[in-house]
């Protein structure tokens, strides 16, 4: 070796035998799931420079983000994981993973404004896929902080909706394409995992399977 020229740091150092040492690999993290029912006016980061509230003031788990989106003025059902492969599964619309939603909306939904939705609507972006809607009776949730603005002169009522697309805002597009703004939006079911359990700002473990 020349004088003055340095042996390569970044080269695993020999040992008595002349053979560079091999550098042990830390095993993979196991792979987590943790379901959250994410209340009104929190983001879907765990960072905002804004100071408003994000996943961070509630789950103090390492490694793990949002597998999907939940807009910030929605609640409910998100899913956290620090399994690549599984986020993708989960987020992927290729996947069609069944969302249900349980959805406030402004008047009284008619068959024809259901069998729309059923049948799929046109948005800006294209039709949407055929999707599940029913009525459903008022349900028991937790209070909204804060709460809904309701026009007294305007009944309510709530719909189940159940989509196997991720558009932005879907929902609340689609329910206001056949004349039924949305007031509240609450994501209840992912596939297989619900909120069943878990009040508002709560999270538990489950195992990573999709």
């Amino acid at each position: 070796m020349p004088r003055n020229q340095r042996p390569d740091s970044r080269r695993p150092s020999p040992d008595r035998t002349g053979a560079p040492r091999r550098v042990a690999k830390a095993p993979p993290a196991e792979p987590r799931l943790i379901l959250f029912n994410k209340p009104f006016d929190v983001l879907t980061q765990f960072s905002d420079g804004e100071g408003r509230a994000t996943l961070k003031d509630f789950i103090d788990v390492p490694g793990i983000y949002p597998a999907g989106r939940l807009d910030r003025d929605s609640e409910g059902l998100l899913l956290l994981t620090n399994d690549g492969q599984l986020q993708a599964r989960i987020a992927d619309p290729k996947h069609k993973l069944a969302k249900t939603y349980w959805v406030q909306v402004e008047g009284e939904p008619t068959e024809e404004q259901l069998t729309q939705l059923r049948n799929g609507v046109e948005l800006n972006d294209g039709p949407t896929l055929p999707a599940h809607a029913r009525h459903l009776d008022e349900p028991e949730l937790w209070p909204r902080n804060p709460p809904v603005r309701f026009r007294k002169s305007v009944p309510t009522s709530w719909l189940e909706l159940v989509i196997k697309e991720g558009r932005n805002r879907q929902v609340r597009r689609m329910t206001a394409a056949v004349g039924l703004p949305t007031l509240r939006l609450v994501r209840v079911r992912i596939g297989d995992w619900t909120l069943d359990g878990l009040d508002q700002g709560q999270w538990r473990e489950v195992p990573a399977k999709l």
